[in-house]
């Protein structure tokens, strides 16, 4: 159903006017969309692509004191292939002669690093993820009032929030809803699979972007001439998404120090491939677990990692999928608020904590069609100890029913939670 469909990203309403005075920085892992992104909603500045080593070597005999004539207001796409550039962009900026350039990449690292010294204050920082959930079910950007996510972040009371909810989805809207999660949890969110229709070409895809981004982007990152040593650390890292990471414990398993494992999950975090959810720790007890849990960025990507397959859908994959769904959709929408988990030594665990102006809201997460009252028990321990600093519990699941579990204790299915 969606072999046709052109999804307009939620980053086109975010992205600044080409009358603003400002220099655009838009990164992300590759083939997320990019270049078609800012190539339509900037359709009248020139374009340039540095993937082609004949603009890098144009652009770069350039001289500075003329480059707002002979580049001027344009797009660089790929700028990590020439840092030397930032240079010329950030004098013809200073100098008033340059008011607007988008530039995009795919390492943060290298293009992060080299912000911070030359773009200081001149620039807006954006990522682009690969396809959300509350971008699949509205493709054309219909949906006036914003995703529940993000509703929950501006509430006090989830009491309040949820009563005007339907309690349930029926008929083609619920279908629709139901479709495109199912189809993020298997496959994951990378536009291109939009318009695959053989499940063997959508696996043959994710294979040939792994080596792609092994073999181009790491390149460029590290420069490491043996991958092997990293292609089996990130199939042993992958099965650890959704748990607490142990470095030593990577490192024991892939044959490599600590050191190196380290190392290692920088550039895979670097390169858009996964993430850390730090843990809350703040003000509640002393005997909090302190390390952080590994996720990965896109489902598809972390079960061709993995090896895991595409035929079934664990505990983990679930975690990892509306973990991610939400860390992507809070930083696409640059909401400042806090995402974390909370687990004690004793083992009590809870999988997603969202720190708001009003207080912490609490998320377990279920893969099934129900839920049952001690499902919310690891939420009430938290409930009991955080005090005034608590708005609400949440147990997100696979069913279709928004139901009241308790005083600010609601049941709701991750589809509607992230759409």
């Amino acid at each position: 159903m969606y072999e046709e469909l052109q999804v307009r990203r939620k980053m086109v309403q975010l992205l600044p006017l080409e009358n603003e005075r400002t220099i655009v920085l838009l990164t992300g892992a590759r083939q997320t969309g990019k270049t078609t992104l800012v190539k339509d909603k900037y359709s009248g500045l020139k374009y340039f692509n540095l993937d082609a080593v004949e603009f890098r070597q144009q652009l770069s005999e350039i001289s500075t004191f003329s480059w707002h004539k002979n580049v001027g207001n344009a797009i660089l796409d790929e700028i990590q292939k020439e840092p030397g550039l930032f240079e010329k962009i950030k004098f013809s900026f200073d100098e008033g002669q340059l008011t607007f350039t988008v530039l995009t990449g795919s390492s943060q690292v290298l293009l992060l690093k080299k912000v911070r010294e030359t773009m200081a204050g001149r620039i807006k920082l954006f990522e682009l993820f690969p396809l959300m959930l509350s971008e699949l079910v509205d493709p054309y950007g219909e949906k006036k009032s914003s995703v529940c996510l993000e509703q929950l972040t501006e509430s006090k009371s989830l009491d309040t929030l949820f009563k005007d909810y339907p309690s349930v989805l029926l008929g083609n809207d619920w279908e629709a809803l139901k479709t495109a999660e199912d189809l993020l949890i298997k496959w994951g969110g990378m536009p291109s699979l939009l318009h695959i229709k053989n499940d063997n070409d959508r696996i043959n895809w994710l294979h040939d972007y792994s080596v792609t981004y092994l073999e181009r982007d790491l390149a460029d990152l590290a420069r490491l001439s043996h991958l092997m040593p990293f292609r089996k650390f990130q199939a042993v890292a992958a099965l650890r998404a959704a748990n607490v990471l142990q470095y030593s414990e990577l490192a024991r398993d892939t044959g490599i120090s600590v050191e190196t494992s380290r190392r290692y999950m920088e550039y895979l975090s670097v390169l858009y491939q996964n993430f850390l959810l730090q843990p809350y720790y703040k003000n509640l007890t002393s005997s909090l677990v302190k390390a952080p849990k590994l996720f990965w960025t896109d489902n598809g990507l972390l079960r061709q990692s993995s090896g895991i397959g595409f035929n079934i859908t664990t505990g983990q994959l679930y975690e990892n999928y509306v973990v991610s769904e939400t860390v992507k959709y809070m930083k696409t929408i640059r909401n400042n608020a806090g995402l974390y988990y909370y687990r004690t030594r004793s083992g009590m665990e809870i999988d997603l904590i969202i720190e708001t102006q009003y207080g912490l809201i609490a998320i377990e997460i279920k893969n099934r069609d129900t839920v049952v009252q001690s499902d919310f028990s690891s939420i009430k321990k938290l409930a009991a100890v955080a005090g005034k600093q608590w708005v609400g519990g949440i147990v997100a699941y696979r069913g279709n029913k928004i139901e009241k579990f308790g005083n600010n204790l609601w049941a709701v299915p991750s589809s509607r939670l992230l759409s």
